[in-house]
């Protein structure tokens, strides 16, 4: 069995990997990092599937890692678990859950107890970017609160985070790493003695007598607040397309999870679906790990997310399909490839243009879904409540540290502290650092051919300053004067460098004419360091398209520790200096489809809800009998009945509605869950298990 670690990488630093324990996977001795998740050390040891699905006997595996399915359900010790959210222990036995397994007798008895009720001025739900910015704030003014997250680190979606961050210095950390970012503000918030921490606990329900059920660390508490700010992030989205319940299918959190969190290589050949930021990041995250991308597939016209993000795959030749979809996973138990097609402007497939690659993991990023069941369980107990991050609306991190921020101020105010009303000048700057992508505009450099000079390949307008901010003599500017514009040269460089290293998009390259006109330098950043380049490489530059410009030799490499980046410098021809924009690493090979393309036979077969394999077809067949009650369809079919509460498949049977033709205001929703995530009965008397 051959394992699956990462032991090397550009920019994360790499701990001792020498404590391991010893536990069993259907009484196979395997070994695992102490204290990491069942189901990466299972990956880590090459296994993918954990179980078969009681309905159809299809294979389960990895999907959200973030608790909130049960695809990743196995049994450890007896009983069934989240693999992704339980440790491993020593001597560990667990079994993967083949359909509906006999479970033995627990042998320890539960002993009940009180449960413990406590009261909290302020419970903060999420500890990510937005939670721990508003704890900040309050900590800041001693207002008293509770902060609940269910990892055990703090900093949410951070953690996994390993590139530059965008927006500006001043108010959102651009130019550091968003895994430094949850560091930084994580060590602040447990400074102030106000803001009380529970890590590795979840918020459950927030109940109509305006008490909140709180599973912390398997010890049910009930916790009475005067106000709640929720800032439990988002949930991922999924699709409905042949073959999509195979292993090997799962979010980019999962992956970045995986990847940038727990240092385990999950797979070789990558496919991403989807060109939002996420999937645009998370194919470089991939890179960084030295995991082939095979390719990215987007249905719009264009990329979503920056266009930055998508030049920096590109111009490392990973091909990006946009007016393209999925129309098939394939492979038998896990994925064993993809067959994507492509689509007109009313995103109708169309036949004849199918084309399927050999991969073996797809990684879902096809938009969020705010986490607002706390948001609405409060409402509905008539329970103060405020909204920050994802939570409130989606939008990248930066935005949500800034927004966190603002409701921060604004709960300090409601709580009685002396404070004046939020600024204007804030809600100016979060508009401006959650805008959307504006225009696309040309290059503006100069056509000088003497001196040095940065070359600007960041040509979107997006919010992103700290080129700006930390050139030393003010070489460069933004065409609007602030913080939401293209960068450009003016004049002065003195070859320094640091707009080079800085840039969250890797987009400013820099051309030195002093020392041989003809044939100048140039230095282009470089962080994707398994993928080693050294000093008298031949390397093939490209464009900001991905378009070859010739080979070239490098001339030297220089590794800036602080900023965890390298600069190659690579003397060129005088007349493509300006052009270059990177150079390639990835080969043509790894991404060229299949000489046959691979069609799917059955039409409308994919699953719409995975816990109860309920396909589309079958869906689709309730709703042209006029059957628009979620509720209803659930209890024909079950979907919605799983394990995960329906957080997956309501945004598709609602998709489905809309395919055909169903009004928004006909639908009647799904009733929720009285639980958030799933829990043993015995907690809820105070029950507490020997260990």
């Amino acid at each position: 069995m051959v394992e699956q670690r990462i032991r090397n990488h550009p920019v994360l630093d790499m701990p001792e990997i020498n404590d391991f324990v010893t536990f069993y996977w259907n009484k196979q001795p395997l070994s695992a990092r102490r204290g990491e998740m069942i189901a990466s050390a299972l990956m880590a040891n090459g296994i993918r599937v954990f179980g078969h699905h009681h309905a159809d006997n299809t294979a389960q595996g990895i999907f959200c890692a973030n608790g909130q399915c049960a695809k990743c359900t196995v049994i450890a010790n007896g009983i069934p678990v989240k693999s992704c959210m339980t440790p491993v222990k020593e001597n560990m036995i667990v079994e993967s859950a083949e359909g509906l397994p006999d479970l033995p007798n627990d042998p320890n008895p539960v002993e009940m107890s009180d449960i413990e009720e406590l009261p909290a001025d302020v419970l903060i739900i999420g500890g990510g970017p937005a939670g721990l910015s508003a704890a900040i704030e309050m900590g800041k003014r001693n207002i008293k609160a509770l902060l609940i997250d269910d990892k055990e680190v703090l900093g949410g979606k951070l953690v996994l985070q390993t590139h530059k961050f965008f927006g500006s210095q001043a108010d959102s950390r651009a130019g550091t790493r968003g895994n430094d970012i949850g560091k930084i503000l994580a060590e602040e918030v447990s400074q102030y003695e106000s803001i009380e921490i529970w890590t590795e606990s979840t918020v459950l329900f927030v109940f109509s007598d305006k008490k909140v059920g709180i599973l912390k660390q398997d010890e049910y508490k009930i916790v009475t607040p005067k106000l709640i700010l929720n800032a439990a992030g988002a949930r991922e989205k999924f699709l409905r397309f042949n073959g999509n319940t195979l292993a090997g299918i799962y979010g980019a959190g999962a992956f970045q999870t995986l990847v940038n969190r727990d240092l385990v290589k999950p797979t070789e050949r990558l496919f991403i679906v989807g060109g939002g930021n996420v999937g645009l990041i998370a194919g470089y995250h991939a890179l960084q790990a030295g995991i082939n991308v095979v390719g990215l597939v987007e249905a719009a016209p264009s990329c979503g997310g920056y266009k930055v993000h998508a030049d920096k795959l590109v111009r490392l030749g990973v091909p990006i399909y946009t007016s393209h979809s999925i129309l098939s996973a394939n492979g038998t138990e896990t994925v064993e490839g993809i067959t994507i097609v492509q689509v007109d402007d009313k995103f109708q497939q169309i036949p004849g243009t199918e084309k399927s690659f050999s991969c073996d993991t797809i990684l879902m990023a096809v938009g969020l879904d705010s986490l607002d069941e706390f948001t609405q369980e409060a409402v509905q107990a008539r329970l103060p409540v405020m909204a920050a991050g994802d939570a409130f609306e989606i939008a990248e991190a930066s935005s949500a540290m800034f927004n966190g921020k603002i409701v921060g101020l604004k709960i300090c105010k409601e709580m009685g502290a002396d404070v004046e009303d939020v600024p204007q000048e804030w809600y100016d700057k979060a508009n401006l650092l959650k805008s959307h992508p504006g225009q696309i505009k040309a290059y503006n450099y100069s056509d000088s051919e003497e001196g040095v000079m940065p070359i600007i390949h960041c040509l979107q307008e997006i919010p992103c300053n700290p080129c700006t901010t930390v050139c030393p003599v003010n070489a460069i500017k933004i065409d609007d004067g602030g913080l939401m514009g293209t960068p450009y040269y003016t004049e002065k460089c003195i070859g320094c460098g640091k707009c080079v290293v800085i840039c969250p998009g890797l987009a400013i390259t820099l051309v030195d004419y002093r020392k041989d006109q003809e044939h100048p330098l140039v230095t282009l950043p470089y962080e994707v360091g398994n993928f080693m380049i050294k000093e008298g490489d031949i390397v093939e530059v490209n464009n900001i398209d991905g378009v070859s410009l010739g080979h070239y030799p490098v001339i030297s490499v220089q590794m800036f520790p602080k900023q965890k980046t390298q600069t190659i410098k690579i003397e060129v021809d005088r007349e493509i200096a300006k052009q270059v924009a990177s150079f390639r690493i990835q080969d043509d090979t790894i991404s060229a489809p299949l000489d046959q393309a691979i069609i799917p036979n059955m039409e409308d077969d994919g699953m719409v809800c995975l816990c109860e394999r309920v396909r589309v077809k079958d869906v689709r067949a309730l709703i042209k009998q006029g059957i628009y009650d979620m509720n209803q369809i659930k209890a024909i079919t079950r979907a919605g009945m799983g394990p995960c509460g329906a957080k997956t498949c309501d945004v598709l049977l609602k998709q489905v509605m809309r395919q055909e033709g169903v009004p928004a205001d006909h639908v009647v929703p799904n009733t929720k869950r009285p639980v958030f995530i799933e829990a043993q009965l015995s907690v809820f008397a105070g029950g507490k298990r020997e260990e």
